[in-house]
C-alpha cells in the first residue's frame, strides 16, 4: 500500500519554477510514495459559503476536496508574491477547510516548500501557507523547509529535477512527510 500525496502549486504560470519543483517531486518520490501533481487550481472560483451547498458545489472545487479525500498528506508550493502566498493556493486550502470541523486537510501532514526570485526563497510566503493550513485542520510539519532563493538565475538552464541539492532538500522534506502520512486503503 503507497503513501498518497496531493501536491498543489501555488503559481498558475507557464514554466513557474514551482511547478518545476513539484515535477522534480514527482520525479524523485520514494518507493511506496505516490504524489499526484493537482491540475486545475485556475479553474476553482474562489470560496464563497453561498456555492458551497450541497448540490451546488463547482465541479472544480468538488474535484479539488475529491483529490484531497483520497490523500495521505499534503505537498504545498509557494512562489511569493507581495510578500505572501498566491491567492489561486490560499483559495484551495480556503476550500479543503470546509465543511467546517471536517475538511479535507483534517489531521493529515501537511508540508510546504517553494522557490522564489528574492533572497529568501520565498519564506513569508511558505511561512502563510503554514499557518493557513495549520488553522485548515492540516498537521503542518514546521521543521519540512525548503526554500530556494533566486529562482530565476537558479533554474534559467537548469530544471530542479537536475539540481542535486534540490534534490536532496526535496527528498528530505518527502522523507519526513511520508513519515507523518498513514496510508489509506486504495
Amino acid at each position: 500500500m503507497s503513501v498518497r500525496i496531493l501536491a498543489l502549486v501555488g503559481s498558475l504560470r507557464a514554466g513557474s519554477h514551482n511547478r518545476q519543483l513539484a515535477e522534480a517531486a514527482v520525479k524523485h518520490a520514494p518507493a511506496g510514495v505516490e504524489i499526484e501533481l493537482f491540475e486545475g487550481l485556475a479553474e476553482v472560483p474562489f470560496y464563497n459559503e453561498d456555492i458551497d451547498v450541497e448540490g451546488g458545489v463547482p465541479d472544480s472545487a468538488a474535484r479539488l476536496r475529491a483529490a484531497a479525500g483520497q490523500a495521505d498528506g499534503f505537498l504545498l508550493f509557494s512562489p511569493e508574491y507581495n510578500g505572501t502566498m498566491p491567492a489561486v493556493l490560499k483559495n484551495a486550502i480556503d476550500w479543503l477547510s470546509r465543511p467546517y470541523g471536517a475538511g479535507a486537510l483534517g489531521g493529515k501532514p501537511v508540508a510546504v516548500v517553494g522557490t522564489a526570485f528574492g533572497q529568501f526563497g520565498g519564506v513569508w510566503a511558505q511561512d502563510e501557507a503554514r499557518k493557513a493550513a495549520g488553522i485548515a485542520g492540516g498537521a503542518v510539519l514546521e521543521d519540512a523547509k525548503l526554500s530556494i532563493p533566486g529562482s530565476v538565475t537558479r533554474f534559467a538552464e537548469t530544471h530542479p529535477a537536475d539540481d542535486a541539492e534540490v534534490v536532496t532538500g526535496l527528498t528530505e522534506v518527502l522523507r519526513q512527510l511520508t513519515s507523518q502520512a498513514a496510508p489509506t486503503a486504495a
